[in-house]
């Protein structure tokens, strides 16, 4: 148990006891909620314990206050004020952060790493972007947020499953195969023309008089052109003679390959992977689309309307009802979301967690109001919406690519920033507010850009070790270590800082909230510069150049554990 759960413990008791000794009247006592206040003459810990126990206890705060300093009884508790309308601060003994140090040191590795919580399963579902083309800006920063989230939840110790939902089903298919189709006539029209431009662009392609039309749905992205290349230098004109509809589904299978392929390596260089990668047209195939509409309609949750079938999602608190069968007898993609939650749900999952855009904040309704009428509770279907990212680079707005006139891909990104800043820069602001990412700030090595600083001190931390090792010094066990004899205010700093990370993590898992990892990793390394550039450690007694040892030690264990929680990586050198 650390300080914080000790002295919350001992709050609690102190109540308890004014209570029995009839000080104060009997009444359900709240959780005591400690923080750290902004300034240290405030003290180490301040509670508002009185303020919100006084309804329950039918006392003024202050009364309450009172009662509690009165009866506390908290070995490490030095002296208590109370402040204000009732706060409570706490002002701890010297030697309490040597043994804060000492829990830290002795859980080693460990340390960060929360108990299992005994929550239940957890399935966390992001990106999900049609396989249709290259992943944008947009969707990196699902990707970075989402494996953020799965490492936090993870080392929060809940029982997580990450989980790729591939669109592989309906029209966007169909509109792949026409796009890559197109692409694929006019280029070989060009070659008879007289040969395609070395550096075609798209622009050029759609002005060029081949007399091919390119389909109104198409997708105009420059990889459809760089597909129908591939299959130019493999195929040739092959697939000329075909029929066009027995073209269209050899364009559809090499292409949904190729892109889902594209979409996974791509992922996988930017340090995400999933559990499960969930095919939506394994839900037609299984006929679990049709399955659901059955079940609801026998429910008497679905009725008939101009032919088409609509859910009555009106009577579950969504604005309007939705169609899920279409008059021509084809499923919508509402009724494929409302199979594939039955299906989540039924897969036992007690938390569902789902990233989406900004741009389907109108769709949660809808999708909560079919868990309902499925018989679930809805209340366990979270979903967390991701605002809008603009690029930036010496101070302009970015919305194109350098390489193709249209949006930045995320390959593009990673080559340009690379991944570890992109990954930072994506996990440092709440996901629901808009992000600025200046992508010439993420590129330069200096103390500005917070992904160069934080890992300057991780390598600053390896430097050291190596210098100890060159001096021959070597660190002693844990029992020999006189960890009171760090008092000097960047130790004490450091400690106290370092004593955060568990409830941070808790406390970050519980709200979603992976740029509370992404804060405390820079506020940590920031202490621990000041603590480099005013404290020694050759040259020292040896006492304290032992305890200083242990000290970086666990300031470079927790800063990795951080990082890597971000899907940020901690060099040893720089």
């Amino acid at each position: 148990m650390d300080i914080k759960d000790l002295l919350a413990a001992a709050i609690k008791d102190a109540a308890q006891k004014a209570i029995d000794n009839g000080t104060l009247k009997p009444g359900t006592l709240p959780e005591v909620m400690l923080e750290v206040p902004p300034q240290k003459e405030f003290g180490d810990f301040a509670t508002n314990f009185a303020m919100q126990s006084a309804r329950s206890l039918h006392c003024a705060p202050r009364q309450i206050a009172q009662a509690v300093v009165d009866n506390l009884d908290c070995a490490s508790v030095d002296k208590m004020e109370i402040a204000g309308p009732g706060f409570i601060n706490f002002y701890l003994k010297q030697n309490w952060t040597a043994d804060l140090l000492a829990g830290i040191l002795a859980a080693g590795e460990n340390y960060g790493n929360l108990p299992a919580n005994g929550l239940g399963r957890v399935q966390v579902e992001y990106v999900s972007a049609n396989p249709t083309g290259p992943l944008h800006v947009g969707h990196a920063r699902g990707a970075a947020v989402g494996s953020a989230m799965v490492n936090l939840l993870r080392a929060a110790g809940y029982d997580v499953e990450s989980e790729y939902y591939i669109n592989d089903a309906g029209n966007q298919m169909n509109n792949l195969a026409n796009s890559v189709n197109a692409r694929y006539l006019q280029l070989l029209k060009l070659e008879e023309m007289g040969g395609v431009p070395a550096d075609l662009t798209v622009k050029q392609l759609d002005e060029m008089p081949t007399g091919i039309p390119f389909p109104e749905n198409g997708y105009h992205g420059y990889d459809i052109i760089e597909t129908a290349q591939r299959i130019i230098r493999i195929y040739g004109k092959e697939f000329v003679a075909l029929e066009e509809k027995e073209r269209l589904a050899k364009f559809l299978e090499i292409a949904y390959k190729e892109k889902l392929a594209g979409l996974k390596e791509d992922l996988e260089a930017f340090g995400v992977t999933f559990d499960v990668w969930f095919s939506e047209q394994s839900l037609h195939d299984a006929d679990k689309i049709r399955e659901a509409c059955k079940f609801l309609e026998e429910k008497g949750c679905v009725y008939e309307k101009d032919g088409a079938k609509w859910f009555n999602s009106t009577a579950y608190g969504d604005d309007k009802d939705r169609v899920v069968i279409r008059d021509n007898g084809v499923s919508t993609y509402f009724a494929a979301d409302i199979a594939y939650h039955r299906n989540k749900f039924e897969r036992g999952f007690d938390r569902i967690i789902n990233l989406w855009g900004a741009d389907h904040h109108g769709y949660i309704a809808r999708v909560k109001a079919a868990v309902n009428a499925l018989g679930f509770d809805a209340d366990k279907l979270e979903v967390l919406l991701l605002q809008m990212v603009r690029l930036y680079r010496n101070g302009d707005i970015v919305k194109l690519s350098k390489r193709t006139g249209e949006t930045i891909t995320l390959r593009e990104l990673m080559d340009e920033v690379g991944v570890d800043a992109a990954r930072y820069f994506f996990c440092m602001r709440s996901l629901d507010s808009q992000l600025d990412f200046d992508m010439t700030l993420a590129t330069e090595k200096s103390n500005e850009n917070p992904v160069y600083y934080i890992q300057y001190a991780h390598a600053r931390i390896c430097s050291i070790a190596r210098q100890l090792a060159e001096a021959g010094i070597e660190a002693v066990a844990l029992d020999e270590l006189k960890l009171d004899t760090l008092q000097a205010p960047e130790e004490l700093a450091l400690v106290k800082k370092l004593g955060e990370y568990p409830e941070l993590l808790a406390r970050a898992a519980r709200e979603r909230a992976v740029h509370h990892v992404a804060t405390y990793t820079y506020e940590l390394a920031t202490l621990f510069h000041s603590f480099y550039n005013q404290c020694r450690i050759l040259g020292v007694d040896t006492d304290l150049q032992q305890a200083r040892i242990a000290l970086v030690k666990a300031v470079g264990h927790t800063i990795r554990h951080a990082l890597g929680i971000l899907g940020v990586s901690a060099p040893e050198r720089m």
